[in-house]
């Protein structure tokens, strides 16, 4: 994940050899993964060039041999929360005694990244970019919504934008206490969902590609359906696609209304109805499944059903939901282990879904494949196969590939 806003480097044209397996994920072959053997791959600039059998590898400017090592598309993180201060390991202590997740915490990382200067929030967030990048993750999605004022919005995304193009407007995260007394207090909710879709939505909309509503009729924190709606079609009048938090603690509306308005992604998907799961059918390749395995982990929560949506033929992706309260990691290698182990994927269905299906997710064909054309963002295991990614579970065998230090 480099700058959106770097200066390109001379091209220089180089040839990838040494490859032990190249997972492509151009959708051809058992699970989509194009699996190749002896495979070497062309890399011009920052694109792929070619892509064949090593011994037909035509001549480059050098070569970079991985001694055997397996390659794949560079993970795509599809769901993030990375720009936040503060700290909340007791709040996950908590929920591992008993108590549980309600989206009432979300306020304890709000406060403390309205305290950060910019200084001290762009530093975190490089060093959770960096961090993603020494786990093979090539490309993320950062949302704001630990602001939650205009001003506070704005400068997140403002951040986030130096580090990936794929920026998330969330001042619809949770209404903050400011606004939670009802009528009479300062503002109360119909004033911060005025706020979010006026002045707010106004300011943030130069910064991001997206919008986002955390749908949860479960939670006094989130949002109703009506609530999200009006955020949507908001977002949408401004000119950004559109993302849903939805299902995560209980059954709602949140799924069905992703479809209705054409996301691109609905997340979490832990509780769905025969409905939710015909309405995704019916939106697969528009309306992608991104399943948060991490956030169930971290919450004692039960795991999204991942093998029954993708036999029901729904499109779906994984992502980390990297945050400080409900998943505060950011390894796509952990969350493919997770999809694996206990949502019923198999290994190279988890990690077709951790790069082409997240790239669905954020409509981009660009990344997440192994292709002529696509970005050269690749990621290389310390191992001969993709399998090692779910065998060898925790184990920091994946990183992203650099050729300017290859």
């Amino acid at each position: 994940m480099t700058s959106p806003h770097s200066t390109a480097a001379p091209s220089t044209c180089t040839v990838i050899t040494g490859i032990g397996e190249l997972v492509t994920c151009d959708g051809t072959g058992p699970e989509g993964l194009g699996l190749r053997r002896d495979a070497a791959v062309v890399v011009e600039g920052d694109h792929i060039a070619w892509v064949g059998s090593a011994a037909d590898a035509p001549p480059a400017d050098r070569q970079v041999d991985l001694g055997g090592s397996a390659v794949l598309p560079g993970f795509v993180d599809s769901h993030s929360h990375l720009v936040f201060a503060g700290d909340r390991s007791a709040e996950f202590a908590a929920r591992m005694a008993g108590t549980p997740y309600d989206g009432g915490g979300i306020g304890v990382s709000v406060a403390a990244t309205r305290a950060a200067t910019d200084d001290e929030l762009r530093t975190l967030l490089r060093r959770r970019v960096d961090e993603m990048r020494a786990q093979g993750t090539t490309t993320v999605e950062v949302k704001s919504g630990y602001g939650l004022t205009v001003d506070d919005e704005a400068r997140a995304l403002r951040l986030a934008a130096e580090v990936t193009h794929e920026t998330t407007f969330l001042g619809a995260h949770v209404v903050p206490p400011e606004y939670s007394g009802g009528p009479g207090a300062r503002g109360d909710r119909a004033a911060y969902l005025d706020l979010v879709t006026g002045p707010m939505l106004e300011a943030a909309a130069p910064h991001a590609r997206w919008v986002d509503v955390f749908c949860e009729p479960h939670s006094a924190h989130a949002f109703t359906g009506d609530e999200a709606r009006a955020v949507l079609l908001a977002g949408r009048a401004a000119g950004l696609g559109l993302r849903v938090h939805a299902n995560q603690l209980g059954h709602g509306p949140g799924v069905q209304l992703a479809v209705e308005l054409g996301a691109a992604s609905v997340d979490h998907c832990t509780y769905l109805s025969p409905a939710d799961v015909d309405a995704l059918v019916g939106a697969a390749g528009t309306t992608v499944a991104t399943l948060l395995p991490g956030v169930e982990f971290s919450t004692r929560s039960p795991y999204p059903d991942a093998r029954a949506l993708l036999d029901a033929g729904c499109s779906i992706a994984l992502a980390t939901d990297c945050n400080p309260g409900t998943c505060y990691s950011s390894s796509m290698p952990f969350v493919i282990a997770l999809a694996v182990r206990e949502m019923g994927l198999t290994p190279g269905e988890a990690v077709y879904a951790a790069t082409a299906g997240s790239a669905l997710s954020l409509r981009r064909s660009d990344v997440g494949r192994v292709v002529v054309g696509a970005r050269a963002d690749l990621a290389v295991l310390d191992a001969p196969s993709h399998l090692h990614l779910s065998y060898r579970a925790g184990v920091p065998i994946a990183r992203a590939l650099d050729l300017s230090e290859a």
